[in-house]
């Protein structure tokens, strides 16, 4: 793989985006971070405690002096077309991130998210440095398709009823004909435009249809990143809510196994497919109720949960089958669920 020489970070003060910014840094990619800043005002349950950009914002300010921090929106064409400029990868993790917040302002969340990722796809073409492009998309761009696979219901957990998906959803599941919410049709929507300028040779990209993504320096919340919201309201003793039963089961991926797959595309883009489905597979798959218990275990802890209705849009069972990333990019998740929630802990206690 050719080490990168000038990386491009949207989201760079997101949680996967600080972790893109800090992996080509440490490998002396000259890098540009770029974020607007603006999750605790666009999700409704973030509070200023769980303040992931503003976190990470200051930690590559701190550890990475080198990296390019510029305050910008991806909404912003004609800034987002004179910093794209000069680049030779972007990753592009800018995006609105909830489901809940697409119900309530669908409009930001497509301006967001599907005429942002299409302002990154048109100044990578237009740049004359010719950017290879990542885009995170997300397993939401399959909508009820997903709950349209007969699950079995087990103790505690579900799980598929059909031998065709005994590893995980691939990338020929249909995306037709089914609801989506508002932020699976914006995620599709971007989706697609990085498929089709992939196909016409405008833009070496791909999308990676994202499954839990969890790690250090991320601050969950009730309508993001439940893993990490699940962990902090355990270290912190606040109660948690469960939408639905808790046995609904989703693979989870630790973040610096995401970023490689990222840059195993970015660094060889060449003749590869244009959509990844990318997550920890069916080995590394936990329900809500599964994660309760290893949350105790390794905290001591078990804190009030309470249950609500399932939420719109939810998934009973959600596994990657992630067989494509694994024969085109040579690449496998490496980090156990256990020891990934080691380090979270470890992260949260210590930071």
């Amino acid at each position: 793989m050719t080490t990168l020489d000038s990386v491009l970070v949207t989201g760079g003060a997101g949680f996967v985006g600080s972790h893109a910014v800090e992996y080509y840094a440490e490998r002396g990619s000259d890098v540009t971070a770029l974020d607007n800043l603006s999750r605790t005002e666009t999700l409704e349950k973030a509070d200023e405690s769980r303040n992931t950009a503003a976190y990470n914002w200051n930690y590559i300010e701190e550890n990475y002096p080198d990296v390019e921090l510029v305050e910008a929106d991806i909404r912003d064409f004609e800034t987002l077309e004179s910093i794209v400029e000069g680049h030779d990868a972007i990753v592009h993790t800018a995006g609105q991130v909830a489901v809940t917040a697409s119900l309530t302002d669908p409009r930001t969340d497509f301006e967001v998210n599907a005429e942002g990722t299409f302002n990154v796809l048109e100044a990578a073409r237009k740049a004359d440095s010719d950017p290879a492009v990542v885009v995170a998309s997300t397993n939401k761009v399959y909508g009820n398709n997903v709950n349209e696979i007969p699950v079995r219901e087990e103790e505690n957990r579900y799980w598929y009823d059909d031998s065709d998906f005994e590893n995980g959803i691939p990338e020929t599941l249909s995306i037709d004909g089914c609801e989506h919410t508002p932020y699976g049709v914006s995620k599709l929507t971007a989706d697609l435009y990085v498929q089709d300028y992939a196909e016409r040779g405008a833009v070496d990209a791909a999308a990676f249809r994202m499954s839990c993504i969890y790690g250090t320096r991320q601050f969950g919340n009730e309508d993001q990143g439940w893993v990490a919201h699940f962990a902090i309201s355990t270290l912190r003793d606040e109660p948690l809510t469960i939408f639905g039963d808790g046995k609904q089961v989703r693979d989870v991926l630790y973040v610096k196994d995401l970023i490689r797959a990222y840059d195993a595309f970015l660094s060889d883009p060449e003749d590869k497919p244009a959509v990844y489905n990318i997550g920890g597979g069916a080995e590394n798959t936990t329900s809500l109720l599964e994660f309760l218990d290893i949350l105790e275990s390794k905290t001591g802890t078990r804190t009030d949960i309470s249950y609500d209705e399932w939420r719109e849009g939810d998934q009973k069972v959600y596994v990657s089958d992630t067989s494509r990333a694994r024969e085109h990019l040579d690449w496998e998740a490496q980090v156990s669920f256990e020891e990934g929630i080691e380090r979270f802990v470890d992260w949260y206690e210590n930071r």
